[in-house]
């Protein structure tokens, strides 16, 4: 953990980043979500009393998009079948798939703010993450288990809320405007050039800001510390603007979302929810290739 970070932080949020500790003091008082790539991970060894949630539940094919949100109605029913409700803060935590005998499929650490975002996104006002995730569970000396929980049904009444995402459209219309800001969190070889899209680069104007970095270099679910995050984002000029985060279908996006409205407490931050997928889909969008946002 962060030797610069006092847990639960920060201190008063919708979104907020636990340590071990807090989670252990916390057990009886939280709902926990195990969001591990596989659910044989989570069958092999998983924090005692979570309940496991794949992440592909999120999203369905809608429209011209492949990997779209799927309708507030039927989250409402995964999320009470998981026991989830309103008024009970929820813990969501992933890992890297160690436990799993399909060694090729790692998890990349996005299903944990995949899957708080969606949270928030869909009504939630109480979610935490665990930063360092499952590993850091295991590093501080704590026990996995086998053991699997007696899930009741919940009581989450789902609702869309807008205020966290726009659409195609709507970013068209911001588009160059002073007082908007926008970052791309694919890594860089695909903001700059082909990669696995129909045509090639970034959204014009958008800047390079490759969610990875953020993490550490060992722990993808670990936070780096703050003066090297601080490196990462103070170059850029956010004072007064809206910041409009994107990757390829909105999963990168969401690390980069959750840190800039929740970590650093911007009052304006939104996910282009249909990011480069869609963007690219339509002929007439113009796609910039190369390092520079324009």
């Amino acid at each position: 953990m962060s030797s610069m970070r006092v847990y639960p932080y920060p201190s008063k949020s919708e979104v907020r980043w636990v340590s071990p500790d807090w989670l252990d003091e916390n057990m009886e008082n939280v709902q926990i979500i195990d969001v591990q790539l596989n659910v044989h991970d989570y069958i092999m060894g998983h924090i005692p009393g979570a309940v496991y949630m794949n992440e592909g539940l999120l999203r369905v094919a809608r429209r011209r998009q492949p990997a779209s949100f799927v309708p507030a109605e039927s989250i409402e029913a995964v999320f009470r079948s998981m026991g989830i409700s309103g008024d009970v803060p929820v813990v969501v935590y992933s890992g890297p798939g160690v436990y799993s005998r399909c060694a090729a499929g790692m998890g990349d650490g996005l299903e944990q703010t995949m899957v708080a975002y969606a949270l928030v996104r869909f009504g939630h006002r109480m979610v935490h993450i665990l930063d360092g995730g499952i590993e850091g569970w295991m590093e501080s000396g704590r026990k996995l288990t086998k053991e699997f929980p007696d899930v009741q049904e919940g009581r989450f009444r789902s609702e869309i809320r807008h205020e966290h995402f726009v659409e195609m459209e709507e970013l068209k219309s911001m588009m160059g405007r002073d007082d908007v800001i926008i970052f791309d969190a694919r890594p860089s070889p695909s903001y700059e050039g082909q990669a696995m899209w129909i045509r090639p680069g970034h959204i014009p104007g958008a800047h390079s800001l490759p969610w990875r970095r953020l993490m550490t270099e060992k722990n993808s679910r670990l936070l780096r510390d703050d003066e090297e995050l601080r490196s990462l984002t103070g170059g850029f000029d956010l004072k007064g603007k809206r910041i409009i985060v994107y990757c390829g279908t909105g999963r990168e996006a969401t690390n980069e979302y959750l840190f800039f409205r929740y970590y650093l407490g911007h009052p304006d931050v939104r996910i282009y929810k249909g990011s480069f997928t869609e963007w690219s889909s339509y002929p007439e969008n113009p796609t910039v290739t190369g390092p520079d946002p324009w």
